[in-house]
């Protein structure tokens, strides 16, 4: 079973991905994926290989991904706009043998080929020319698949000549590994097995009219990250949705496109929500109303409850919540299904989808109190990747993910996320680990000590405070430590907030309290 497989069901005239200004059919992407399979073959890359994608939000990121799974290779979608030395610390974790990148990734140690758009770089080359990403991915009936109506009068079944035929894996095979903060520690890679992914794409489709195969979405979300990765493109490879592409999002231009195109699903994070709901008039009027939008749905980070309510009174739409975690393969839990939309609700566990909450003691709380939510099912990953320790210590024995997330469930059954039993910083959706940022601040000089905190913040749910100790005479700046920071980090890890202290509040054993540093004004 290869996850890979879903594509080979859905007709080659259908309409799949648009971008750029052009609608992409899914006998085009089903060819293009064969062409990466084959070439990933010819440069020996087999089943447990990793294949590094460095791609932002796009056709080509579809096909590359499509295209590593059916070699039977794991897919590692990284960030494009990661700093070098970020991308190249991830690329050391996971060893790829092949990288596929939109454009320069800086020096790549020990990998024997980088494959770029322009060229391929090759240190220990198969024989036969080098190829472009264009070459690489070539679609083998080029033209086929561009004119979406007119394949479709005439094409009403998957084209057997050209389906995707992807290597056979079991479930327990891993098929990706994602960059994660984790539910404790730096950041390391979740492997996320087949059966992880497809049995989370059961269980959200066990949620009634979630997504159907004549919906169209639209989708501005990275698929680096594991919303955009199984939650929007998943759902569609699924059920055969269209799936409108946005590599940057532009709330304006992202609305518009919902008019243009006939969206009737978005699927986005608060920030966008935000975005959206404040839009502001212009000469034309107000912005484009989205009448044709039978779902929004939100993941990834906390709702605020005034974005969501300033969205449904502009344009009169509700905006379902969910809560899930990469390790989860992502989602946990929504409140699509439930008949009801209460703010900070994130509904009810998915089918098939074990939630207990524990007290510290590991075991279950009593109605109505507050304890660690864990999550138990087919979607709970395989672990971290080379990390035994990390592993036994978010993972029980008998199956349980301890998430590090601190809820409550109401007396209707509905699930309240409240807190973090850990440091996890939350921006946007997108994990950051206070370790990490304080690291690269230490590394500035001057700087004597640092403490990384989370603040809340309405449009990204929380954003990044480093409290910095100078050291005696030394002269340390705002400017500084955001190039440091710049440098270093991807641009939603970087501080938003710098303060200076002359000490930092500590525990009886020496520790930084970040909590105390929470409960001081920013």
């Amino acid at each position: 079973m290869n996850l890979a497989v879903l594509v080979d069901r859905h007709a080659a005239g259908d309409r799949a991905l648009y971008a750029d200004g052009t609608w992409h059919t899914w006998g085009e992407v089903r060819r293009r994926a064969a062409a990466v399979a084959a070439a990933l073959k010819e440069l020996r890359v087999g089943p447990e290989d990793r294949v590094a994608i460095v791609w932002p939000t796009s056709v080509d990121f579809v096909v590359a991904y499509l295209g590593v799974l059916a070699a039977g290779a794991v897919a590692v979608p990284l960030n494009p706009n990661s700093p070098p030395n970020e991308l190249g610390r991830e690329l050391a974790v996971v060893e790829p043998v092949v990288v596929l990148a939109s454009g320069p990734v800086g020096a790549v140690p020990n990998v024997p080929h980088v494959v770029l758009p322009a060229a391929v770089v090759a240190a220990e080359r198969v024989p036969g020319e080098p190829r472009t990403w264009e070459e690489f991915s070539a679609d083998t009936d080029e033209g086929a698949g561009a004119d979406a109506d007119a394949d479709a009068d005439t094409d009403s079944g998957a084209d057997d000549g050209h389906l995707l035929h992807p290597v056979e894996r079991e479930e327990s095979d891993l098929a990706v590994l994602l960059f994660t903060s984790g539910t404790a520690g730096e950041p390391k890679a979740a492997m996320l097995s087949h059966g992880n992914l497809t049995a989370n794409l059961r269980q959200m489709l066990g949620i009634p009219e979630i997504l159907r195969a004549d919906d169209v979405g639209l989708v501005a979300l990275p698929l680096f990250h594991v919303f955009g990765l199984n939650v929007a493109l998943g759902l569609s490879l699924a059920t055969g949705a269209a799936l409108v592409l946005d590599t940057r999002f532009d709330a304006a231009q992202s609305l518009q496109q919902v008019q243009d195109l006939g969206v009737t699903t978005l699927l986005g994070v608060p920030t966008m929500f935000a975005a959206w709901a404040d839009m502001p008039d212009t000469g034309a009027g107000r912005a484009p109303a989205l009448g044709g939008v039978r779902r929004a749905i939100s993941g990834a980070a906390a709702l605020d409850a005034d974005v969501a309510l300033r969205f449904e009174r502009r344009y009169g739409i509700e905006i379902w919540q969910g809560y899930g975690l990469t390790e989860a393969a992502p989602a946990v839990s929504t409140s699509l299904g439930t008949g009801r939309n209460r703010p900070g609700s994130v509904g009810r566990p998915l089918p098939g989808v074990e939630v207990q909450l524990v007290d510290d003691e590991d075991e279950p709380v009593l109605e109505g109190d507050t304890g660690e939510i864990w999550v138990r099912g087919d979607n709970v990953f395989v672990g971290y990747w080379r990390d035994a320790t990390a592993t036994s210590s978010v993972r029980t024995d008998d199956g349980w993910l301890r998430t590090g997330d601190i809820g409550v469930i109401g007396e209707d059954g509905d699930l309240f996320v409240v807190d973090r039993s850990k440091d996890l910083v939350i921006v946007s959706g997108f994990n950051v680990f206070p370790a990490e940022v304080e690291r690269v601040v230490a590394s500035v000089p001057g700087v004597a000590e640092v403490a990384v905190i989370g603040r809340p913040d309405p449009t990204t749910g929380e954003t990044v405070e480093a409290v910095i100790v100078v050291a005696p005479g030394a002269v340390v700046t705002e400017e500084l430590v955001r190039a440091y920071c710049a440098a270093n980090l991807a641009r939603y890890k970087c501080p938003t907030t710098i303060r200076f202290v002359p000490e930092l509040p500590r525990g009886l054993v020496g520790k930084a309290l970040r909590r105390a540093l929470r409960d001081q004004p920013a």
